[in-house]
């Protein structure tokens, strides 16, 4: 690369510099976009099932299954009503005002004296949101095992059976079971795959719009010289929204950041580098801001949201759908950001997505090349 095409290039990105700082939307969207998409996030999204609006039905009204009730009441997850009958709430349940209900039956003593623990009481859960409803399932089936541990320990209680073997969980990488640390993580990755549509699908766009691209095409710049001048000002916006993303989740939601830094931008400048190319594609077949919007949202955001198991997890998808997510940027993406993000540099899981992110890259890269044409059509 000569001293004119280096000259040139430099010229081309100061241009763009300057028109990014005069365009307040560049900043909107580099900036103001991610701030807002992560708090929601971070704040409005959860995984975690607490407080689960559930009824006890005590129809038994002995000490042992006043004190059931009383764990139940005493438990971070559920938010309970007591009544005496089932009756009470069918109704409830049936209008989705109560998630599951826990009968402690008349019988209740004799069958804990004859060890039938298993059926000592019935849970009954709204069907209607299964993943609710084993929500329900597991954590009255756990409520009801801690008070059977603790019951065992009364002497003055009469004798209850208890697990005749004790399970010690032990989570890696996320002990506590948080969403968010899982959450945040991918949610950058589709915050990023946003920015870096965005930011570009509107650039070769809004030359056509505003009737500056004749004017570009009439210059001695080659098409190599015309990307990296585009592409370089919002390389920095994306990196520079990717710092405060990653900032902002470590010190506001407390997401632990075990990996390197290194690692964390050389993955996401090539993570990076795609998504520009993909918006810049899209400007450069489109040729009108508002449709080069729209399409990138389409091909960006939808399935990076969808395919990236970011919430749905691949596995459990249908086979031709997990094929097609191989596709997809942002799957290679979200996992190298979990792993980085919760359990740390582990090559054999961050250097085949860095791999196959470069393959698409390199891909996307060729394409926009092909398809920028220094001529009018």
């Amino acid at each position: 690369m000569n001293t004119d095409s280096l000259r040139r290039m430099r010229g081309l990105i100061r241009k763009e510099m300057a028109q990014v700082v005069r365009d307040p939307s560049s900043i909107l969207i580099a900036f103001v976009l991610p701030a807002v998409l992560l708090f929601l996030f971070g704040y409005g999204v959860s995984l975690d099932a607490n407080h689960i609006r559930v009824g006890v039905v005590l129809e038994s009204t002995s000490p042992e299954a006043q004190s059931l009730s009383a764990a139940f009441q005493n438990s971070r997850y559920f938010d309970v009503r007591v009544g005496r009958d089932r009756r009470e709430f069918e109704e409830e349940l049936v209008a989705g005002k109560l998630r599951g209900m826990v009968v402690v039956p008349a019988n209740f003593n004799e069958t804990l004296r004859n060890g039938e623990a298993s059926t000592a009481i019935q849970v009954i859960a709204d069907g209607s949101e299964p993943n609710t409803a084993n929500f329900v399932h597991n954590y009255v089936q756990g409520t009801f095992s801690n008070w059977l541990v603790q019951q065992s320990f009364d002497a003055g209680r009469p004798e209850v059976a208890t697990p005749s073997v004790s399970i010690e969980p032990r989570v890696w990488f996320n002990p506590e079971l948080r969403s968010s640390w899982i959450l945040l993580p991918g949610s950058i990755a589709i915050i990023m795959t946003i920015i870096g549509t965005l930011l570009t699908a509107l650039v070769v766009a809004r030359e056509w719009e505003r009737g500056t691209m004749e004017a570009l095409i009439a210059t001695p710049i080659g098409i190599v010289e015309l990307l990296v001048g585009k592409l370089t000002p919002y390389y920095l916006l994306g990196m520079g929204s990717m710092a405060v993303c990653v900032i902002t989740s470590v010190t506001l939601f407390d997401v632990p950041f075990r990996g390197s830094v290194l690692a964390l931008v050389l993955i996401s400048s090539v993570f990076l580098l795609a998504m520009l190319a993909l918006g810049m594609l899209i400007s450069t077949v489109s040729k009108n801001q508002f449709v080069a919007a729209q399409i990138a949202l389409i091909v960006g955001f939808l399935p990076a949201f969808l395919l990236s198991g970011f919430v749905f997890e691949i596995s459990s998808m249908p086979l031709p759908i997990q094929i097609l997510t191989r596709l997809i940027p942002a799957r290679y993406f979200v996992t190298c950001l979990q792993t980085i993000f919760l359990a740390g540099d582990i090559p054999s899981v961050l250097v085949p997505n860095t791999l196959a992110l470069c393959a698409i890259a390199t891909v996307l890269m060729l394409l926009v090349a092909k398809k920028t044409n220094k001529r009018l059509d």
